[in-house]
């Protein structure tokens, strides 16, 4: 069987409370905190855009945390060692422009055989040789051109609401330039507090929706299969899980020493991707931020119980996904588009730097400026033609730096001059 067996003997509950400590659990809430602050806005920025309900959204939410929560806690003990799963940031932002000529259904349908894909390539073992054959810089180009929205966002929310986005923005430049500091105020924790207190300050509260729901009732969903809703968000949608956000996160934990299994990772967001789909939840992946907060300190062998508490308090999170909802909802628009822009200005910085730093940038420019272009073709959208005319541009032109990836040569120093 493709599928890695644990290397460890699983630990008892008694191994596991002596395993934990205090840098373990803290570098956890740490991790939770990130996931519960600005990839959540990235979730009510795109689903709101969408046209998603309240419902919807508490729907969705329930999903990445309590249901993705579990597989974490299953996967950490099981193999012992830190692997948390939550939802892919990429993905949810190719939702958006698909929201505004799919419905929520078809959507859905397409998180479903994205699922079903995942499932399939971790069973069969091929998952390590697709992510070395696909050209990063093609579809960092892509992800690139999805998040320059919140980008432009942020600088659109510090012009309309500055009482609210300024001192935010503040905050997250001084404490990111103190790196000491910083390990014990995280600047985009350190900005949802400091934005937090200036809604308090103006009165900036939203009056509370209807809903007065604090416990999770998850909507179930049934899912449409369109052609339309195929094309453009399958194939992109597993890429951004295997190649974007399971590749980082498998590069982070092999870099201190662990052995993530790859086989098994990928079958399991595929599986359960087939069950958060159901919820409304976009496909599951394997994070790179919280795992790398997770373990970056303390006895490796250990980290794993970090993950566990994450995974508990992501489970406390999603069941009590209504309550956070309405809250988060109720705040001004700038505080949602402040925190999202900051949470992604690191991941844009680095999809730039990837995208046209070596080979295929040419290929990575048309991808690029045909995403950002928003541009639909037969009712499929720009992020999947994007991918596709790029590709095309660098098989043209860029020949040698396919046969170079097909050899394993490693990448020129530095920036090759444009054609």
């Amino acid at each position: 069987m493709p599928l890695e067996r644990p290397e460890h003997p699983i630990p008892t509950l008694a191994q596991v409370g002596a395993d934990a400590g205090t840098v373990y659990a803290v570098n956890g809430l740490i991790g939770f905190i990130f996931a519960a602050s600005g990839p959540v806005a990235i979730i009510l920025s795109v689903g709101s855009a969408g046209g998603l309900s309240e419902a919807d959204l508490a729907s969705w939410i329930f999903g990445a945390f309590a249901i993705n929560g579990l597989l974490g806690v299953a996967f950490s003990w099981l193999y012992r060692q830190p692997l948390v799963f939550f939802w892919t940031i990429p993905g949810t932002v190719l939702v958006g422009p698909a929201l505004a000529h799919l419905t929520f259904p078809e959507v859905i349908g397409a998180f479903v055989a994205t699922g079903l894909l995942m499932l399939l390539l971790g069973l069969s073992g091929w998952v390590r040789r697709i992510m070395s054959a696909v050209p990063m810089p093609i579809v960092m180009g892509m992800v690139a051109g999805v998040f320059l929205k919140f980008g432009l966002d942020l600088v659109h929310a510090l012009r309309e609401d500055a009482w609210i986005a300024a001192p935010m923005v503040v905050t997250f430049v001084a404490l990111s330039a103190l790196p000491r500091l910083a390990r014990y105020a995280p600047p985009l924790i350190a900005a949802l507090v400091v934005g937090t207190l200036m809604i308090a300050l103006t009165g900036g509260l939203e009056p509370a929706s209807a809903t007065t729901a604090t416990l999770a009732r998850p909507n179930l969903y049934l899912p449409q299969f369109s052609p339309q809703a195929m094309i453009e968000l399958v194939v992109p949608l597993a890429i951004t899980v295997l190649v974007v956000q399971n590749g980082q996160g498998v590069a982070i934990l092999s870099a201190v020493g662990h052995r993530p299994p790859v086989n098994a990772i990928t079958a399991a967001c595929g599986a359960v991707s087939l069950l958060t789909a159901l919820v409304g939840t976009v496909s599951t992946c394997l994070t790179g931020p919280t795992n790398a907060i997770v373990a970056s300190a303390g006895d490796r062998t250990r980290h794993y119980t970090g993950a566990i508490f994450v995974g508990l308090l992501a489970i406390g999170f999603g069941l009590f996904s209504p309550l956070f909802t309405r809250l988060l909802l109720a705040t001004p628009g700038a505080f949602i588009a402040t925190l999202g822009g900051l949470a992604m200005l690191r991941v844009l910085q680095t999809a730039f730097t990837i995208s046209f730093r070596d080979r295929f940038s040419l290929g990575a420019l048309v991808t690029f400026l045909v995403t950002v272009s928003g541009i639909t073709i037969a009712s499929i959208g720009a992020p999947f033609w994007g991918l596709v005319l790029g590709f095309v541009a660098s098989w043209l032109l860029e020949r040698d730096d396919f046969r170079a990836l097909a050899e394993g040569a490693p990448a020129a120093t530095g920036s090759r001059p444009a054609p």
